[in-house]
């Protein structure tokens, strides 16, 4: 496996909704992209705002491309903001450096792609990234 499947991208995204639904998140949206940042499924939960798709994707897309979390590039945006703006600038303004975004590996640590949600305060929508990646036997990374 070299990539993250749709089908493994699915079931990313519902174990990120139930881990939603047993905290009373509020709506989110989930995207999962692939290790070259394309994006593999998108579910966005009924009255998820209009940006909550671009946000998501960000989130995951900004991981994917420099190879960390987006809570580690929000970090980073805090120590070197200027260039951070660089970054984004470069990146055509597909970085968005808040908690939300996670990477997602394979068994032999491998980037296989990335997972973005938003909706919910930023840590809850970790958390949720967190528990659908966990929940398709994959591991989660948030550094």
């Amino acid at each position: 496996m070299n990539t993250v499947s749709l089908e493994q991208a699915l079931v990313i995204i519902q174990g990120a909704l139930n881990r939603a639904k047993e905290v009373s998140a509020a709506p989110l949206t989930v995207a999962v992209l692939d290790n070259a940042g394309v994006l593999v499924a998108l579910q966005r939960q009924d009255n998820s705002s209009l940006m909550r798709p671009d946000i998501a994707i960000a989130k995951a897309w900004g991981s994917i491309a420099l190879g960390r979390s987006s809570r580690g590039l929000a970090e980073m945006a805090a120590a070197r903001p200027g260039f951070m703006q660089s970054l984004n600038t470069l990146g055509e303004g597909k970085i968005l450096p808040a908690p939300g975004g996670v990477l997602i590996r394979d068994e032999n640590k491998r980037i296989i792609g990335a997972v973005g949600i938003t909706g919910d305060l930023s840590d809850v929508d970790e958390a949720c990234a967190v528990a659908g990646v966990e929940h398709a036997g994959l591991q989660a990374d948030c550094s």
